[in-house]
């Protein structure tokens, strides 16, 4: 039987943006398939076995909550998700958690270091938060598909010269507002400011995760028509 295991990191902490919505859509949908879901939580304090997960998820939390979050990744989990993300797992940061896949954030006068596993940085500039419905554009190889969700952020995230964003923004501020691309990709490596929670609306998605982590050539097809209502309407309010 095919498997997947997933690891989330601070579910007690990171979970400000219905987070776990995400995680319910991956287990539902590898339940229909005859797909053993496996989920185990990690939080402060405890380390991770790169080789035990297929998937870690790091979703998002309150300024407090993500800079206690931060400064355990970098005591006890950042050498194993370097490890997994070289090993080709995959590593999925959602809002909060996208911030600290890469080098360093801004909070306050103060630099967060971030776990450094892509090339960018964010900072605080002056301006209104980014906050709105939003849709890009994107190709995991597939072919090009619309990702629509909800942002809500005050940092820019700027990408350096090795980083590659996830998306181009089709409706929306995405990384900073004026770049006009959003998130980033390293391999198997997605962070997003896209949440509210992402996947519900975009089963697509969804199924592009489970199929990169748990390594299976293809999945049976489901009834996702309601599914398929739901990621219309999210394109519908963010413009599109």
């Amino acid at each position: 039987m095919p498997q997947l295991r997933v690891c989330a990191l601070y579910p007690d902490l990171m979970n400000i943006y219905a987070d776990r919505g995400n995680l319910l859509v991956l287990e539902r949908r590898c339940a229909w398939r005859g797909i053993d879901f496996r989920l185990q939580g990690a939080s402060l304090g405890e380390e991770i076995d790169p080789e035990a997960h297929d998937l870690f998820y790091i979703g998002g939390g309150q300024d407090r909550d993500q800079e206690l979050c931060a400064q355990d990744m970098l005591e006890t989990k950042r050498d194993a998700l370097a490890a997994a993300a070289d090993a080709g797992k995959v590593v999925f940061g959602v809002c909060g958690g996208y911030q600290l896949l890469g080098h360093a954030y801004e909070l306050g006068d103060r630099e967060i270091p971030g776990l450094g596993l892509v090339d960018l940085r964010t900072v605080r500039e002056e301006g209104p938060r980014l906050i709105g419905n939003v849709a890009i554009e994107v190709d995991l190889g597939d072919g090009v598909q619309v990702l629509a969700g909800f942002e809500n952020h005050a940092g820019r995230t700027l990408l350096g010269s090795t980083a590659q964003p996830l998306g181009r923004v089709l409706h929306g501020h995405g990384n900073t507002g004026s770049s006009g691309f959003e998130g980033v990709r390293r391999d198997n490596v997605i962070g997003t400011y896209l949440h509210g929670p992402l996947l519900p609306k975009n089963i697509w998605f969804a199924d592009w995760l489970i199929r990169t982590a748990a390594r299976l050539g293809s999945l049976s097809q489901l009834d996702d028509r309601l599914e398929a209502d739901a990621h219309v309407l999210a394109r519908r309010v963010a413009g599109m």
